[in-house]
């Protein structure tokens, strides 16, 4: 990541408050793809005066100036992650909602032709598959 996700908000002119960089420093910290429920207990964990309706504004503050892309897995729930990472796809489990990020060359190479075959020069995409274990993890 170029920089740090307090370094981007800082260079946005965001005002940040001692709760929005507690929350910043959650969403650094992830290595999954939480949404605002879990967020906010990772949050409440560091500062108990951090309210559930701080971390929704956070979240959409950061969202808007474009920090954090916004992720919704078909489970009800929007899911974040910052929005300057290496592109990446997303395979999600419908039975655990795990969510495993990949990147297969052969895909994205497919992609590029594909839009080519059409007449287009691709700019970007979003890949989720949804799918269950073929075999049990236990």
């Amino acid at each position: 990541m170029a920089q740090n996700i307090l370094s981007r908000c800082e260079a946005n002119g965001l005002r940040m408050t001692d709760q929005r960089r507690t929350i910043a420093a959650v969403l650094e910290d992830a290595t999954d793809h939480p949404d605002v429920e879990e967020l906010y207990n990772r949050a409440v964990a560091a500062d108990p005066r951090i309210s559930l309706a701080t971390v929704y504004r956070t979240v959409k503050l950061f969202e808007e100036a474009g920090i954090l892309d916004k992720h919704e897995f078909g489970d009800g729930r929007a899911r974040y992650e910052p929005a300057d990472r290496d592109h990446h796809d997303h395979l999600i489990d419908v039975h655990s909602g795990e969510v495993i990020e990949f990147v297969d060359e052969e895909i994205e190479a497919l992609q590029e032709k594909i839009a080519a075959k059409l007449g287009y020069k691709l700019m970007g995409h979003r890949l989720e598959l949804y799918g269950v274990p073929l075999k049990d993890k236990s």
